[in-house]
């Protein structure tokens, strides 16, 4: 069940098994649509459209398909000049996780690749596309915090660690009316997988160790060591930037 707006969410977050809810997420245009209610905040179906490039009728569908899987609902009306004639809509918050690669079949696991491929797509482009803006970001020009590392850790630490950050992550919530002023949204990602094996244990392989995996590879070839340890809008927690 999804956590009602405001309310904590499940130790460990909400898995998201359902097949047909992860095949209504996976669709482009309502990733494009949540990412607009995530950044800017609860919108008609109509002002949706004109951002999109759509009809109406289209994102009025893409929001109830959403909705149906608790991912987007029904918002208080953002322009009292509307008034009650056209429906606002939000991106419900949540801790919201994918089921590890290794509890995939293969028809979640091709639904699963198509998710990430547009998440990481979207962030890439979001991301150069603030970068052009350049100097019409002010002195939020230089906003763009950004690390590379390398640590040695065992898969339990790993998820310790994915832990750790959700709840840093968490430290800094708080609702609306305790948002200083100068104050606006700031996207925050975690990438983390394991560094391939060295190509020397592959060339020091024996024969009759071909189907053996390489060192600190996962038995049946498929599941890495970091996969399974993923998170969808784990801060979405107030509507406006």
């Amino acid at each position: 069940m999804t956590p009602e707006p405001g309310s904590a969410a499940p130790a460990g977050g909400q898995e998201l098994s359902d097949l047909s809810a992860l095949k209504a997420l996976a669709q482009p245009r309502r990733q494009q649509i949540l990412q607009h209610l995530t950044l800017h905040g609860p919108a008609t179906s109509a002002m949706l459209a004109r951002y999109l490039g759509l009809n109406t009728g289209a994102t009025s569908y893409h929001l109830r398909e959403l909705a149906r899987y608790g991912f987007t609902e029904e918002s208080s009306p953002q322009d009292q000049s509307v008034g009650g004639r056209e429906r606002w809509w939000r991106a419900v918050p949540g801790d919201r996780r994918f089921p590890p690669r290794s509890r995939q079949n293969p028809e979640t696991r091709l639904v699963m690749d198509e998710l990430n491929h547009l998440s990481y797509a979207a962030d890439l482009e979001l991301f150069e596309r603030l970068q052009r803006q350049g100097q019409n970001l002010g002195e939020w020009a230089d906003a763009f915090p950004y690390s590379r590392g390398t640590i040695r850790l065992t898969l339990p630490e790993l998820r310790s660690f994915f832990e750790e950050f959700i709840a840093l992550l968490n430290r800094y919530k708080r609702p609306d009316r305790e948002t200083p002023d100068g104050a606006r949204t700031v996207l925050t990602r975690l990438l983390a997988f394991p560094a391939p094996a060295h190509p020397d244990d592959a060339d020091d392989a024996r024969p009759n160790d071909a189907q053996a995996p390489a060192r600190g590879a996962p038995a049946d070839g498929n599941q890495t060591p970091a996969e399974g340890i993923q998170a969808l809008d784990n801060t979405a927690e107030t509507d406006t930037p």
